[in-house]
């Protein structure tokens, strides 16, 4: 018979939903500040239930969920998606971040190869010119 959970550690749920890689990392970021629950900075062994909100900063990305379900294990990644409600405003903003982080990189993109000795010759001189 299956037991039914219905409180569960909050790093536990960000380790079980995929958010993060390990349960360390998910418990440094709750105790770095990147997580708030409903609206307030919480420890690592706070409890989360179904129907609390949350709001996750993970490398510069800001992620809107209610949390729809828990889950005690780490289970594959279709899965997870089903533990949480993504708000459709976190899920724009998102994308809207990378089309953005997109356009900067463009124009400065990083040459197709390093340069050569005639590169750094015609660099240098170059430079000199001042």
């Amino acid at each position: 018979m299956a037991e039914t959970i219905d409180k569960i550690r909050i790093d536990k749920w960000l380790w079980a939903a995929r958010f993060f890689k390990t349960r360390s990392q998910a418990t440094h970021a709750v105790q770095g500040g990147k997580v708030h629950l409903n609206g307030q900075r919480v420890k690592p062994s706070r409890t989360v239930s179904v129907g609390d909100e949350l709001k996750i900063n993970k490398l510069e990305q800001l992620f809107e969920v209610t949390i729809k379900g828990i889950n005690r294990y780490r289970r594959p990644a279709k899965e997870a998606r089903e533990l949480y409600n993504e708000s459709e405003a976190s899920i724009k903003n998102r994308e809207d971040q990378s089309q953005m982080r997109r356009l900067i990189r463009a124009p400065g993109a990083s040459p197709a190869k390093r340069p050569d000795k005639r590169d750094r010759r015609k660099i240098r001189e170059f430079i000199k010119k001042d």
